[in-house]
């Protein structure tokens, strides 16, 4: 089914919603506004501000508005079809867990999701992303995990290192959602390593699926079920790093820059390597930066 979206002004709904009164009707989704049953298509105003023309002759009509066709961004592609898409926030980061989820998306989900101005988590505010990651939640079939930080380093104790750590969670989180009964035709995650890594590190896992697996880098700005699990990722580990903080009476900073050396150098004063331990990845180089700065300090 073709969708396309418009970007609409205040004037602009009141135009369109007064020149197509006459098919307004009734729409159970909470998040719309006015829709409109149009002959050949359907016009939904969302509270958002877009008009999402879906259809036949959606195109006829969403042109007589202004739409052009550059105006198509994630939607299109690869994938028309039930996908599963994953992604993982955190792992760059020096405090904080990795959030790994994967979200089932289908066609049908493309207007919604495209009205909620869905993106890559990268170019969206953390604002935004905690406003939207709410509505994704509820309204997308999704599974998530949470590696603490703790049970991070734990794990690299244990053999594993940051590729094959990413790897299983991928796998689980894609696993769990199959067990659900979604009937993903695809599954697609954001590359963090090759396809022959991941077959290697995936082999060693417990839990398998038959299903084929794509690896394609820059998938959240390909794929509107990988942007949806970046969002929803970000999300959770931004309130892991809050939650982690509050413990300590800190604000963690995310990333693994000089301010997360100074914030971990203050950690080491007050709770030694044990709030360490719980608030950040310990192989990361800002361990031993952290370290110097200490001794400097004392000294």
């Amino acid at each position: 089914m073709t969708s396309l979206v418009l970007n609409l002004t205040s004037r602009q709904k009141q135009e369109i919603s007064s020149h197509y009164a006459a098919y307004r009707t009734t729409s159970k989704n909470p998040y719309i506004e006015a829709f409109f049953k149009l002959d050949g298509a359907s016009l939904s105003i969302y509270q958002t501000g877009k008009a999402v023309f879906q259809g036949e002759k959606a195109a006829f009509y969403a042109q007589n508005w202004g739409y052009q066709e550059e105006e198509q961004d994630l939607g299109k592609g690869g994938q028309d079809c039930a996908l599963i898409g994953t992604d993982e926030v955190g792992n760059g980061s020096y405090f904080g867990g990795i959030a790994v989820v994967a979200s089932f998306v289908t066609p049908d989900d493309h207007a919604f999701l495209k009205s909620l101005g869905v993106d890559d988590s990268k170019k969206m505010t953390d604002q935004k992303i905690r406003q939207i990651a709410p509505l994704l939640k509820e309204n997308i079939p999704h599974q998530a995990l949470l590696l603490s930080p703790k049970k991070y380093n734990e794990v690299m104790e244990q053999g594993y290192n940051a590729v094959s750590v990413k790897v299983a969670l991928h796998n689980q989180v894609i696993f769990l959602l199959l067990q659900r009964g979604v009937p993903a035709e695809k599954i697609v995650i954001d590359a963090f390593t090759s396809s022959q890594n991941y077959k290697k590190y995936v082999a060693k896992e417990t839990n398998q699926f038959p299903n084929p697996v794509t690896l394609e880098e820059k998938a959240e700005g390909k794929y509107l079920a990988v942007a949806v699990s970046s969002i929803i990722a970000r999300a959770m580990f931004l309130e892991n790093l809050e939650t982690l903080g509050q413990k300590l009476g800190l604000t963690l900073p995310s990333g693994a820059g000089s301010k997360s050396d100074q914030v971990a150098s203050t950690i080491l004063a007050k709770y030694g390597m044990t709030g360490l331990t719980e608030t950040a990845k310990l192989h990361f180089a800002n361990t031993k930066k952290a370290q110097k700065l200490l001794q400097r300090g004392t000294q």
